[in-house]
């Protein structure tokens, strides 16, 4: 029906949507992988409560820095394994999924 209205229209992709899909389909694929686990499971809380930080650049990502956050806790003690910077969050949570990995390196 569109062919019919407009026979010379020319079909285009620009870099905004091709991101804006790449970026859809990554946060749907997160959100798919996060279900799979208990939502008191570290691996769910670090894929869920920082879902911002999956949509930087891995470069842009606090490499230095590791901030305490109580979602991440393994078990009832306190572990240096709560102390995290964002790029020890986002590689731990890409890794709790090949697809996810493969997607977020694709991104």
């Amino acid at each position: 029906i569109v062919r019919a209205c407009f026979p010379n229209a020319q079909i285009v992709i620009d870099r905004f949507h091709m991101i804006q899909m790449l970026t859809r389909s990554f946060n749907s694929l997160r959100v798919k992988v996060m279900k799979t686990f208990d939502k008191r499971s570290r691996q769910y809380q670090l894929l869920k409560s920082p879902w911002k930080l999956y949509l930087k650049k891995y470069d842009e990502l606090e490499k230095v820095h590791p901030r305490y956050n109580w979602h991440y806790k393994d078990c009832l003690n306190w572990h240096y394994k709560d102390c995290l910077t964002q790029a020890q969050v986002v590689t731990e949570g890409i890794n709790t999924s090949t697809a996810l990995e493969n997607s977020y390196n694709l991104m």
